[in-house]
């Protein structure tokens, strides 16, 4: 489509730029070419931001970032580029200036908050056994377990790194809620979407793993946003 702004897919903790996969090719069905998933390494929010930051740059023209889980922070630590027009949260954290993903989660624990261990070099992992219960139960057991084989473990200590200067106060904001989240309470993603006042929220039946399970739904917000800025 002409006249349309490049994606920006920013992935959360416990997963890559491949988490978004399903909703690529939705996307690309819905007439975008101008995409991009970066691949962060999940040691701090100001590292994952500035990997983020430089992709951003790296395009000429407007962009839309759309974060899932922890991506959310990201995109709302580094999202204040003026090429940025539209910011889209998946069941995403959306912290306030002074806030922390870890300082959110405290709030209202998760309901499989017990399933992530961290290791001896201070990385934390969602237990393999229990990664599709608490992660992406509505995926197939083969999903799930591909998933849980390739998770991408953050450094704890990122839990707690806190937002200086949120874009979501500046930009434009969409944000869609997962109603069986059990990685981030439902009750604290209503809590973030309410107080950004978004564009449209959207609630969908959806595990952590929305992006993957219900990718056209995404897409469909990620398109409204796009056609929006």
């Amino acid at each position: 489509m002409p006249d349309t702004p490049a994606i920006v897919l920013v992935h959360g903790f416990w997963g890559g730029a491949a988490h978004w996969a399903k909703a690529i090719v939705d996307l690309t069905r819905l007439g975008y070419t101008d995409l991009h998933a970066v691949e962060n390494p999940l040691t701090s929010l100001a590292g994952d931001a500035e990997r983020t930051r430089k992709m951003v740059r790296q395009i000429a023209g407007p962009v839309v970032l759309v974060g899932h889980s922890y991506g959310g922070a990201v995109i709302t630590e580094m999202g204040d580029l003026p090429n940025v027009k539209a910011l889209v949260y998946v069941a995403a954290f959306a912290p306030d200036a002074g806030e922390s993903p870890g300082g959110i989660s405290q709030t209202m624990p998760p309901a499989a908050f017990a399933n992530i261990a961290p290791d001896s070099d201070g990385y934390l992992w969602i237990k393999p056994d229990k990664f599709r219960e608490s992660f992406c139960q509505d995926l197939t057991a083969d999903e799930a377990l591909v998933m849980a084989v390739t998770q991408k473990a953050p450094l704890g200590s990122t839990f707690g790194n806190a937002i200086t200067a949120p874009a979501w106060r500046a930009k434009p904001c969409w944000y869609q809620v997962s109603g069986a989240d059990r990685m981030i309470d439902p009750a604290n993603e209503r809590m973030m979407a309410a107080r950004m006042n978004p564009q449209r929220t959207i609630t969908l039946d959806a595990s952590h793993a929305s992006l993957a399970s219900h990718p056209a739904e995404i897409a469909a917000l990620i398109d409204e946003a796009a056609r929006s800025a």
